[in-house]
């Protein structure tokens, strides 16, 4: 374990700006550190909102490396676009994103380590190139970054909101309006441990919505994510009585046979971290999604 001691000199504000600014390691990594109570000041383990003071003794517990342990598969993936930062995937249906306890192979970043040599290291040994998630049974477009300066810059638009998601969803009901806003806090269900709801401090979470067809009992609409809390969709939906269908989680029982639920992301927006490009990219629906419409026209 390497060990980093140094004072301050004088006040400068939170210590994992000043940490990023004094270190040759990246925000984040530093708020990883901090997490995980590696850093202390005058002996007292602090969070990454702590405000250095002149004089602070400050220390850095700096653990080896780990060794990578997640195995490099042969699984066919579709990369949309690549280069030597960033790379977009179409994911499909019934793929997790990274390995966790209980599915050790078989997920996204087993099929990225064999597909793309370099990944970004910030997200930690399971979640190489790993910035953002969507659930195992959406399909559709995620971003991967290459190296670590890539991914704190699509971490942060991420952040500030100015990257592009749009998804499609088949949901239960006919939505009456056009378009409509949900702001509704989510945090984790206080009934069940595996499943998100809206409550009352809960983290910000706003999603915007138009409808595109409507059908007997279902509605198809485009959704915005401005915020990317866990199940965001799903939860919300279900919160204004219009449930994604096929959900296992959140729809009733008596819903539309898919491979889980009818949710895809289309459209993925970004600046590219070193060109300072927009680029976008869409991703057609699954065929079961496309079906599935086709049926449901049939019976109009």
């Amino acid at each position: 374990m390497e060990q980093i001691n140094f004072t301050v000199k004088e006040e400068k504000g939170r210590i994992d700006k000043v940490l990023s600014e004094q270190l040759s390691y990246s925000r984040s990594q530093i708020q990883l550190w901090l997490k995980e109570q590696l850093v202390t000041v005058n002996g007292e383990i602090v969070r990454s909102n702590y405000k250095v003071k002149a004089e602070d003794q400050i220390e850095i517990n700096i653990p080896e490396p780990e060794e990578l342990v997640i195995e490099a598969e042969n699984i066919p993936l579709t990369i949309v676009y690549e280069d030597q930062d960033v790379a977009v995937i179409d994911k499909p249906q019934g793929m997790v994103v990274h390995p966790a306890a209980g599915h050790a192979n078989g997920t996204l970043v087993n099929a990225l380590m064999y597909h793309i040599k370099d990944l970004s290291s910030i997200n930690g040994v399971i979640r190489p190139g790993i910035v953002h998630r969507i659930d195992k049974d959406t399909s559709g477009l995620l971003m991967v970054a290459k190296n670590d300066k890539a991914h704190e810059s699509l971490a942060e638009q991420l952040k500030e909101k100015t990257s592009v998601r749009k998804y499609l969803a088949l949901v239960h009901g006919e939505i009456g309006h056009e378009k409509g806003e949900i702001n509704a806090p989510i945090g984790r269900s206080k009934v069940d441990r595996k499943m998100q709801a809206v409550i009352e401090n809960g983290k910000e979470a706003v999603t915007h919505f138009e409808v595109v067809e409507r059908f007997k009992d279902y509605t198809l609409i485009e959704l915005q994510l401005e915020t990317g809390r866990t199940h965001q969709i799903r939860v919300h939906m279900k919160y204004i009585g219009h449930p994604v269908a096929g959900d296992p989680l959140y729809g009733p029982k008596k819903t539309l046979k898919g491979n889980g639920q009818f949710l895809h992301a289309k459209t993925l927006g970004f600046i590219h971290p070193s060109t300072g490009e927009y680029m976008e990219f869409e991703s057609p629906l699954p065929e079961i999604f496309e079906k599935t419409l086709d049926q449901l026209r049939n019976n109009h």
